[in-house]
């Protein structure tokens, strides 16, 4: 019996230990005008399927030891691949109906990250992005010389036709339709995915990706590539990622000023995302909402609309999915 319970100790001790760290992971699908009525049955069924796929995917790697920076790509890329979506597959079309993809990712560890924007073909744009960030020495990367960058790496292509989906393809239609404008801001200008998460060892990372805005022109860019205005994550502060009318969070730094607001005034995480969604941005006339984490595992999710995809487990293991406004977080 001795010689048993000194082998189970040694093998104990042998075994890699995992943190106390509370961990824990939110998501988020974009941000607008979404009330109930707006969406079929079948159509909340499937975003809802997709919101608890998305979670639970990086929750997993939270659970088995892995890193907050694994936990939000695999997160992301179920909403990429999901039609539902802004984000890869089902992302909004431009003026001449093609697909212009832009992602981010910062680790709170080091305030290492990387981008991509107005990239076409490459089926997830955040691993894109993380690639930057581990095999460039780069922050940001646009166009044709990030594709040929994410090439270099082996990620995955798509034939362009594989990204656009009857929906989106009609949405454009109806709004040229109605104006010949130059430039048309749609409803669905608010569409992003996006991911924030503490691991066990207490590190906090974010991401998000888009395919921007319905209709937009000369390569314009949002918030969501940008780190400050759309990702940040600090293991000091927070980790935030964005989801709005861009032009807005670019101008007040929105995810930047969330996390200098925990870190520099001591404010909780509720309390800084609060006052940036719902004052700064709203003087402002910007509308949107965050996704937010803090390295306790606390989550907040305010958002200035009708509505937002939004689905999180907390530190507790409790998961939560919702889409209205009355919605209970």
């Amino acid at each position: 019996m001795t010689r048993l319970l000194a082998l189970l100790i040694l093998t104990t001790m042998t075994l890699p230990a995992l943190s106390d760290t509370p961990f824990a992971i939110a998501i988020h699908g974009g941000a607008g005008t979404i009330e109930r009525g707006n969406l079929s049955q079948e159509q909340e069924t499937r975003i809802r399927s997709a919101l608890t796929q998305s979670v639970q995917a990086g929750h997993d790697v939270l659970s088995e030891g892995g890193s907050s920076l694994d936990a939000v790509v695999a997160a992301i890329v179920i909403l990429e691949d999901a039609p539902e979506f802004n984000a890869g597959r089902g992302a909004v079309l431009t003026h001449e109906g093609t697909v212009e993809m832009d992602a981010s990712i910062m680790d709170g560890a080091s305030l290492a990250a990387g981008a991509v924007a107005g990239v076409r073909g490459i089926r997830h744009p955040v691993r894109a992005a993380r690639r930057v960030m581990t095999d460039s020495p780069h922050v940001l990367l646009a166009g044709p010389g990030a594709n040929l960058f994410a090439q270099s790496q082996g990620l995955e292509f798509k034939d362009e036709d594989w990204f656009v989906t009857e929906f989106r393809a009609g949405q454009l239609r109806a709004l040229q339709a109605r104006q010949d404008a130059a430039v048309q801001l749609s409803e669905d200008w608010f569409s992003t995915v996006g991911a924030v998460a503490v691991d066990r060892d207490g590190n906090l990372a974010a991401a998000t990706s888009t395919g921007g805005m319905t209709n937009k022109r000369w390569g314009r860019v949002g918030d969501s590539p940008i780190i400050g205005a759309g990702t940040y994550a600090d293991n000091r502060a927070c980790a935030v990622s964005a989801t709005g009318h861009g032009e807005f969070f670019i101008r007040h730094a929105v995810a930047y000023d969330i996390c200098a607001r925990v870190r520099y005034t001591g404010a909780s995480l509720a309390d800084a995302a609060d006052a940036v969604v719902n004052r700064v941005l709203r003087d402002a006339g910007g509308d949107g909402g965050v996704i937010a984490i803090d390295p306790s595992g606390r989550i907040s999710m305010p958002f200035n609309t009708q509505g937002m995809y939004r689905a999180s487990i907390d530190a507790e293991g409790r998961l939560n999915v919702a889409i209205y406004a009355d919605d209970a977080d």
